[in-house]
């Protein structure tokens, strides 16, 4: 009964999506591929997890449960910055990261602007009718929520997600992390290109259909 719950365990059951691959869920909880297969081995063999041309759980309450779990343990160590991107991956709603965090996403971690580790806001695409849901989901985790960036001196803690109601979300997947669409990302980068001109130029050097002129060398 023990024998799978750990951290990595608790991950793949939180993240889990029916018809997700071993790689797909890899990707999403940024663990190693081979790891991940490990852990679905153990919790196949214990009842937790199922194969059928895709993983599914088998009873859907041990994911509530286990949420329920973090919800508690985050008033005790609650999450960093690198947990809380892995976080929206088990609200189980429709999202894509946008603004600064898809600049983030489409140069696969290459491209970072400086965000104060005291006050980092992560910027997320939502449906319209899932707004409420979604800042319940980060306020029992500590996570304030707001539609536009608030001053780090509103709230305690440094983190804040920005969420961005739209009626619909176009995103695609980059390292198991959605995103909104690569010439959205383009668009935003030359709205701001004083701040996002090396982006640019490395968005133009990883990618054929993205056409820039930008041509950053650092100083």
């Amino acid at each position: 009964m023990y024998e799978v719950c750990g951290e990595k365990e608790l991950k793949v059951i939180l993240a889990l999506d029916s018809d997700d691959s071993i790689s797909g869920v890899a990707r999403k909880i940024d663990e190693n591929r081979e790891t991940i297969r490990r852990v679905v081995n153990r919790l196949e063999e214990a009842g937790y997890v199922a194969y059928d041309d895709g993983l599914h759980l088998v009873d859907q309450t041990i994911r509530d449960v286990g949420l329920e779990f973090l919800t508690a343990a985050a008033d005790i160590s609650p999450p960093s910055i690198s947990e809380a991107y892995v976080l929206s991956q088990f609200a189980g709603m429709e999202y894509a990261y946008t603004g600064i965090d898809a600049v983030y996403v489409w140069t696969r971690g290459g491209y970072q602007v400086a965000r104060d580790p005291e006050d980092y806001p992560l910027f997320i695409a939502v449906h319209e009718s899932d707004l409420d849901a979604w800042a319940a989901f980060f306020d029992r985790f500590g996570i304030p929520t707001a539609e536009e960036r608030q001053p780090a001196e509103d709230f305690d803690g440094a983190i804040q997600v920005v969420l961005e109601p739209r009626p619909q979300i176009d995103a695609e997947m980059v390292d198991g992390r959605p995103v909104i669409p690569l010439q959205e990302t383009v668009a935003f980068a030359n709205e701001y290109y004083a701040t996002f001109e090396s982006a640019l130029d490395m968005l133009g050097r990883m990618y054929d259909d993205v056409d820039t002129d930008a041509n950053y060398r650092p100083n």
